[in-house]
């Protein structure tokens, strides 16, 4: 299962957001997701990240789901700084 994450905004900045990002997915995306499909975060299009909005999307996925987890087009600098910050 593909997300992008450009559909949550360019400029992911802040908890709150992240939070209710993670919601919607698991409401409307996740909805019928097994747990041996791969999910697969794809990050092309972003502008800016911020650690907090990424550690409440991907806590929230981790926490629910047991799927495994896969980043793509993590280029952007603001990306994969929070990728590391989150995922240490």
């Amino acid at each position: 299962m593909n997300i992008k994450i450009d559909n949550f905004g360019e400029n992911l900045l802040n908890r709150p957001t992240g939070r209710e990002a993670f919601l919607m997915v698991k409401a409307y995306i996740f909805k019928d997701i097994t747990p041996s499909e791969e999910i697969i975060l794809d990050f092309d299009d972003i502008k800016v990240m911020t650690p907090s909005w990424l550690d409440e999307f991907i806590t929230g996925i981790r926490a629910e789901f047991n799927n495994k987890i896969k980043y793509i087009n993590t280029d952007n600098p603001s990306v994969s700084a929070s990728l590391r910050t989150v995922l240490i």
